[in-house]
């Protein structure tokens, strides 16, 4: 017994001195967070709403808060010894020259362009042999960066541009006109323009979008009619005339307006949610055009991608769930009259035209594959792409006889190749000259079984020879919703993630379109807790297999994949060791009340359709379901104080909840972007230091005392 006892302790001995020195913690006083009495009746159920005083963004109070979470956010990530180092990698990986596809306007070519670090890109122009010129460098916007432009449309003679700007992040825009030539501005600023891109009709005006500008706070006030309006050069923009939105029986939360490129038609979208539209149009050759039904209800998704003459050609998904392209003429245009010139697959559809070609690409397990068709529909080729991967930009004008198109994927960074419409033949334009080499990387594309039975994909990407012995440190990152679909690219901040050792992981989770529309509703409505179940499914592999443990594994998403990240982590607080829910969903009885949230009711019904889809919404709703006792994982909530697409009430909520209840040791902490909305037109300096908060946050709550591979930081340094 002696002998046994002994060697027990000496086993015991050994195995404590194995251990690596632990860490100390950083303690965490919270701010008390006010609760009111507010209760919410749903069908007979009453529901507390203690942190309703924080969905008021103008007041004072809220502003205190979010002054006082940043304060003990900012002390927290202060702390964290390699914070700084992280910062300086991600700048060093990010200075390289990145530029965008070319495209003809007029006399010039024109692209974007960043030479590495410049908060927003630069757009250039230059005729055939001349020189290089900024025609509009957003930089100059705003001293902060934080203006950025938000798009740029030409007439089609190329004379005259119309751009529009994003102040701190927010989606109402303004629109500014110069002329192109002398980039002089030639008229008024136009304001309180959302959701809308710029359609020229000829050289005198164009077409845009935009809600009445509600009363009380523009930031979340709900907006619920979208208007499409005609802005003619030289006029006030009060007078520019409603087109389609401004009758009750007109109403609809998303309109849009689209000038064919021969200039003959004008094609109206209107949906009430973001999936489904109505389809109209105009000849504008006629003095007073009527407007034509062509599609009348929101049962597909249905639009116009080119016309010869009164022949138009459309792409669908109706009764053809992965999408299909049509022919119809306008002179009777309802759906009983549809050709079918390129049939439906079983793989999902997007198409595109250039050069007086289609150009098909369809999702093969979320990899692209490209054919090119004439109009007659006859396949004239493959395209053979450089590898594995996402394609993009295939596309351009009738007249181009080449153009330019993407690829990428998740070790590979993103270059450009010039492709001849008519040959097939392609050449490498542009490749960046990163400090990162993709062969030293590899993506897994494995196939899992979720809850139900369900097969889902999901790719993995890490740096070759990486052992699995269930200590690497794991990303997994998921969206699920919306029919949007999550394909191979390559992200700065994840190359740094991976530099450093780490696994990155992407499922291909229902909801998304990445299986085409019945994929899409999988994932919706009374069906949503498959998205969670897909993602939980998601960790439960990657752990089983040894690619991580719980210990090592990171959650992340944003809006959608912030609600999905909200859900995980309330429902398996277990699974993980870090949550990153970004800019997130998170008050699923409420969201519909905030700006445009109605409009995602086609994914996600709302608290008052039913008791039954009330009592569904309210299981998985993260403010909802943050419960007394739970030891939750480490948790940075992130989100931004200019955000009017999800309100960073969404999240204000979700961290006051978290922060009263969490029974366990980890911090629960929300870092609040100031001047700066749901992420598109972020300065890359913002961007840098939210990801060194980020990955900062997570490596220490991983438990490490310095980077997993200060090798890399030592061979920057040097």
């Amino acid at each position: 017994m002696k002998n046994i006892s002994l060697l027990a302790a000496l086993v015991l001995f050994a195995a404590c001195q194995e251990q690596p020195k632990k860490r100390e913690p950083i303690t965490v006083n919270y701010p008390t967070t006010k609760k009111v009495d507010t209760v919410d009746n749903y069908f007979g159920t009453e529901v507390p709403d203690p942190y309703r005083w924080l969905e008021d963004d103008r007041s004072e109070e809220t502003e205190a808060w979010v002054k006082e979470q940043n304060s003990v956010t900012f002390g927290y990530l202060e702390k964290i010894p390699f914070r700084e180092d992280l910062k300086n990698r991600l700048e060093k990986l990010w200075n390289y020259e990145k530029v965008g596809s070319p495209f003809k306007e007029g006399d010039y070519t024109y692209y974007y362009k960043n030479n590495g670090l410049q908060n927003q890109y630069v757009v250039y122009r230059k005729k055939d042999g001349g020189e290089e010129e900024v025609f509009l460098d957003p930089n100059t916007f705003s001293e902060d960066g934080t203006t950025s432009l938000m798009g740029l449309s030409f007439t089609k003679d190329g004379s005259k541009a119309a751009y529009l700007i994003s102040e701190g992040g927010s989606d109402w825009r303004k629109g500014i006109v110069i002329d192109a030539e002398s980039k002089e501005i030639v008229e008024d600023t136009l304001v309180d323009i959302k959701f809308s891109g710029i359609s020229w009709k000829g050289n005198d005006g164009f077409f845009y979008s935009s809600y009445d500008k509600p009363e009380g706070s523009e930031l979340s006030a709900k907006t619920d009619q979208h208007k499409l309006y005609y802005h003619k050069l030289g006029t006030p923009q009060s007078e520019d005339k409603i087109i389609f939105g401004g009758t009750p029986e007109q109403k609809h939360r998303y309109v849009g307006g689209s000038v064919s490129e021969d200039q003959k038609y004008l094609f109206i979208s209107a949906s009430v949610s973001t999936s489904g539209n109505k389809l109209f149009m105009m000849d504008l050759s006629q003095e007073n055009p009527e407007l034509v039904t062509i599609l009348d209800d929101t049962d597909s998704d249905t639009y116009v991608i080119d016309n010869e003459g009164s022949t138009l050609y459309m792409v669908t998904n109706r009764e053809a769930p992965n999408k299909k392209v049509v022919v119809v003429d306008a002179a009777n245009p309802t759906p009983d009259n549809w050709k079918d010139l390129i049939p439906e697959t079983e793989n999902v559809l997007t198409a595109g035209t250039g050069g007086g070609y289609f150009f098909t690409e369809y999702m093969v397990d979320a990899i692209s594959k490209v054919l090119q068709y004439d109009y007659e529909g006859n396949l004239v080729r493959e395209v053979e792409l450089p590898g594995v991967g996402s394609a993009g930009g295939f596309g351009g004008k009738k007249e181009d006889k080449e153009f330019y198109f993407s690829f990428t994927n998740y070790n590979t960074p993103g270059s450009l190749y010039k492709y001849n419409v008519e040959t097939g033949e392609y050449e490498q334009y542009w490749k960046p000259q990163i400090d990162f080499n993709p062969d030293d990387y590899e993506s897994k594309q494995v196939f899992y079984n979720s809850k139900d039975g369900t097969k889902v994909p999901m790719i993995i990407t890490y740096k070759k020879g990486t052992e699995l012995n269930g200590q690497n440190p794991t990303i997994l990152y998921g969206y699920g919703g919306f029919n949007i679909s999550l394909t191979p690219s390559f992200s700065i901040v994840n190359a740094v993630w991976m530099e450093q050792g780490g696994i990155y992981a992407v499922p291909n989770l229902r909801g998304g379109g990445e299986y085409g529309k019945k994929w899409h509703i999988a994932g919706t409505k009374l069906q949503k807790q498959n998205v969670f179940d897909d993602f939980i499914a998601a960790a439960e592999y990657l752990i089983e297999n040894n690619y991580t443990s719980k210990e090592y594994l990171a959650i992340r998403g944003g809006s959608n994949g912030g609600l999905l990240v909200g859900a995980t982590m309330t429902q398996r607080p277990d699974l993980m060791q870090v949550a990153l829910p970004a800019v997130g969903v998170m008050d699923m009885l409420r969201y519909h009340t905030f700006t445009a949230g109605a409009g995602w009711a086609y994914d996600y019904g709302t608290s008052e359709d039913s008791e039954e889809m009330f009592n569904y919404i309210k299981g998985y709703s993260p403010v909802h379901n943050v419960k007394e006792g739970t030891a939750y994982p480490a948790t940075l909530v992130t989100t931004g104080d200019h955000d009017d697409r999800v309100v960073p009430a969404h999240s204000f909520k979700f961290a006051a909840e978290l922060q009263e209840k969490q029974a366990g040791d980890q911090p629960t902490l929300i870092r609040i972007e100031t001047n700066a909305g749901h992420g598109a037109g972020t300065p890359v300096s913002k961007t840098i230091e939210q990801y060194a908060d980020i990955f900062g946050f997570t490596f220490f709550n991983m438990g490490y005392d310095e980077l997993p591979n200060q090798a890399v930081l030592k061979e920057f340094k040097d």
